[in-house]
């Protein structure tokens, strides 16, 4: 008919390959394979980012937390006046940019004073996070010949029922733990623990204390262990909280099945580590057991047959 279009196909087949931009350079298939998904992934990584205002406590906080997070610390010099609670978007954004699962947030306003936000994200969207305010801050440089070598590992203590029974401070000890734990080794000698954080619920306040780790000689082989008090220090005023729903939370716990070791039929373990094992064997038949051949055990011959046996033997001479 005349003045009637023709019908637009709806259905447009697309090809999602050709939609991904492949790399040209060598430096770009690195950098590819360095993002990509791995079993075994990198060390966490942290974004701190400064709001529109700050105060000079929550400056010094956020200097700390970055020199106890080296290497894995990437700092942002310029202000964003970011509302976390309002809209995580940005947050998201940095993630997948700088290729970082945490990050931390510091700000200051009348409304909420010396303001701290700590949070994760799995697969760069937002999983939990958590506001807090900084009181009674005492600095690294506070505490005399108090140092954080770089790629430190601390020791973690947590004190208080509530990290055990109530549920945002479940997850607020996950957190803690995924921001502090330091890089992930197969074996730690003894002298490589040299700080320790202490995490105390105190009235619904989080205490936060670190310790340097001082091995003493004694006269046993097991050294001596004293604490001095080390920055940072600082009570946390727990305010707003964003936590992930339990499917969520389920999916980031996930691990992979490659990475599950393997079970081994008929080994266990009982409760003193020691490892068992059970072997199943055939009946066997001793009939056509073959066993190494023994003089001793051959039938011996009678008198009889070797006195004849001599007598054959013997030469008379007439």
């Amino acid at each position: 008919m005349d003045g009637v279009p023709p019908k637009l196909k709806t259905s447009i087949p697309l090809d999602l390959n050709a939609l991904v931009r492949k790399p040209k350079t060598q430096a770009g298939k690195r950098f590819l394979k360095k993002r990509a998904p791995k079993l075994i992934e990198n060390d966490k990584s942290v974004i701190f980012i400064r709001g529109s205002k700050t105060s000079r406590t929550v400056e010094e906080c956020l200097d700390n937390l970055v020199q106890l997070k080296k290497p894995n610390a990437v700092r942002l010099q310029r202000r964003n006046p970011f509302l976390p609670f309002q809209s995580e978007a940005p947050f998201e954004k940095f993630s997948e940019k700088y290729d970082a699962s945490l990050f931390c947030f510091i700000s200051n306003s009348k409304k909420r004073p010396n303001n701290l936000v700590l949070g994760r994200l799995f697969d760069f969207h937002l999983l939990d996070m958590f506001e807090f305010g900084v009181e009674k801050f005492a600095s690294i440089n506070a505490f005399k010949g108090c140092h954080i070598p770089i790629g430190a590992k601390p020791c973690l203590l947590f004190m208080g029922e509530e990290f055990q029974s109530d549920p945002v401070f479940v997850r607020m000890k996950s957190l803690f733990i995924d921001f502090f734990r330091g890089p992930v080794v197969s074996k730690l000698r003894l002298q490589g623990i040299e700080y320790a954080l202490t995490f105390t619920v105190v009235d619904g306040r989080i205490l936060l204390r670190a310790y340097s780790i001082r091995l003493k000689k004694s006269n046993t082989k097991v050294p001596l262990v004293q604490l001095e008090p080390a920055g940072p220090s600082m009570d946390l005023t727990i305010r707003r909280n964003k936590i992930a729903s339990d499917g969520l939370y389920k999916s980031a716990c996930r691990v992979p099945s490659a990475t599950k070791p393997k079970k081994v039929k008929n080994v266990e373990q009982d409760v003193f580590g020691t490892t068992h094992g059970r072997i199943h064997v055939k009946q066997q038949s001793f009939n056509s057991l073959k066993i190494s051949k023994i003089k001793g055990l051959k039938a011996r011959t009678s008198a009889k047959k070797r006195n004849a046996a001599l007598a054959k033997n013997t030469v008379s001479f007439s």
